[in-house]
């Protein structure tokens, strides 16, 4: 489940990482191949010893010029025990998987990017053994989205261009322009990247105003998809799809959804119960969270 801004930095990637690819040379000035394909790998790395070292997110992408692993790891302080850790995840995935792992530190600070962007050099410091450049993604390079066409043409990026400015008051000036282009790509996706805000948002007053724009009659049901299944669904179940919405948003968020939740939902005809629910779905903690404050 997607349940803090920790989570949310890089599990956009793991929902879009084409967008990551896209934006490399525009946001990092480094130049990546066209990737043809992309795998989500297991992120524990913990070896036979009982010491347990797991990366973020991992991602293996194979392009015509060779395979690359990318090391995914959303940081939100300084921390130089988990810094002093970034050496061995290259050097033991090198060894594992044979192709060259590509470092990636996120963070909401700006000084925490600093801090993570200096080289780390092992050895002698005029002829070091090893040396480890992360790549960082911070508001000194992601830049803060706040048009809405602009949003539109890469929604993926309007999205960690939120979470990434989630501090403070810049954080409300994407949002507005965030809600328009979500309505531009499809429901599953759009409730998805809704999520990811939320959960990314640090700011209490941000995140307020995010769920007030998210409220189902902005978001599911103005979306011309929705719209469309609206008018020529009446006859064929609009409250059936709609709560296979339901049912999906949680099964993303991987919340597990009981045989009785389920029954529930599905037999629910109520469009406007369902309309809740499916808001309360981007939200709650666990499937039963559906019902908290429905009549018994």
């Amino acid at each position: 489940m997607v349940g803090s801004s920790h989570e949310a930095q890089h599990r956009i990637f793991q929902k879009d990482t084409a967008l990551m690819l896209r934006n490399f040379q525009r946001l990092f000035h480094v130049p990546f191949p066209e990737a043809r394909d992309i795998a989500i790998l297991n992120a524990d790395l913990t070896e036979i010893e009982p010491i347990e070292r797991r990366v973020d997110t991992l991602l293996r992408v194979d392009t015509d010029d060779g395979s690359y692993l990318l090391v995914l790891e959303a940081q939100g302080k300084k921390d130089e025990a988990k810094r002093s850790s970034w050496p061995y995840y290259l050097s033991y995935l090198h060894a594992k998987y044979r192709c060259e792992p590509v470092l990636i530190v996120m963070t909401q600070s700006k000084s925490t990017a600093d801090w993570a962007a200096q080289p780390i050099v092992l050895g002698l410091p005029y002829r070091p053994s090893l040396v480890v450049r992360p790549l960082v993604l911070g508001p000194g390079n992601v830049p803060a989205i706040a048009d809405e066409k602009e949003a539109a043409r890469d929604v993926s990026l309007a999205v960690f261009s939120a979470i990434t400015h989630g501090r403070g008051r810049g954080a409300t000036a994407i949002l507005k322009p965030l809600a328009s282009a979500l309505e531009t790509v499809e429901p599953e996706s759009a409730a998805m990247f809704a999520q990811l805000v939320e959960s990314g948002l640090v700011d209490p007053q941000a995140k307020e105003i995010w769920r007030d724009l998210m409220a189902p009659v902005n978001y599911f049901f103005r979306h011309e998809v929705a719209e469309k299944v609206r008018e020529q669904g009446r006859e064929e179940g609009v409250e059936r799809e709609r709560a296979a919405m339901v049912l999906r948003i949680l099964t993303w968020r991987d919340i597990e959804v009981p045989e009785s939740v389920r029954e529930r939902v599905v037999a629910c005809t109520d469009l406007e119960q369902l309309n809740v629910w499916a808001e309360r779905a981007m939200r709650v903690a666990d499937a039963a969270g559906l019902f908290e404050g429905d009549e018994a």
